[in-house]
């Protein structure tokens, strides 16, 4: 009798198939995580902008808070310097985030619809957060305001009388 040396078809067959359904049931739950550390990610944004606001309209009393997201951020250069701090480069946010405002500038998934208040200028803002891909980035949708509180929709882009985080 010979001994073989490897393995049979049947056995690497069966080994395959294996690996198939472990990848089957893991890449569902990856990506069901990935989108719950994108919402988290986004949840997180939405704050760090409400403090950068706050902070925004300390620093620049005359304007109240900011005309747009990109005054918050500043360029890595300028924001090195202590004094390199404008009123349309603020330094107060990661640039990454101040310039996420369209999807395929998204930010973990997320982009940030950044508008300012009607009327009177520097009294009031709005921030929506909806994600890249519905379904895919992230399956909840963010908004907040001045008021600091940060609401989401679970099929649509909520407002301020959506349910509150």
């Amino acid at each position: 009798m010979r001994r073989q040396k490897g393995f049979s078809l049947i056995e690497l067959l069966i080994v395959v198939t294996i690996i198939l359904i472990i990848a089957a049931i893991a890449i569902p739950n990856f990506m069901r995580s990935k989108m719950s550390a994108n919402e988290s990610s986004a949840a997180v944004s939405l704050r760090v902008i409400n403090s950068a606001e706050i902070t925004y309209a300390s620093a620049y009393s005359s304007v109240g808070y900011s005309v747009a997201l990109s005054d918050l951020g500043g360029t890595p250069v300028a924001c090195a310097v202590g004094t390199g701090a404008t009123q349309t480069g603020a330094c107060l946010i990661d640039n990454v985030l101040a310039h996420a405002s369209a999807a395929g500038t998204a930010k973990s998934g997320y982009y940030f619809l950044y508008a300012p208040g009607a009327g009177n200028a520097g009294t009031t803002y709005t921030v929506q957060a909806p994600p890249a891909i519905p379904g895919v980035t992230g399956g909840r949708y963010f908004f907040t305001d001045q008021t600091n509180v940060i609401r989401y929709g679970l099929t649509s882009q909520p407002d301020t009388t959506s349910s509150p985080l």
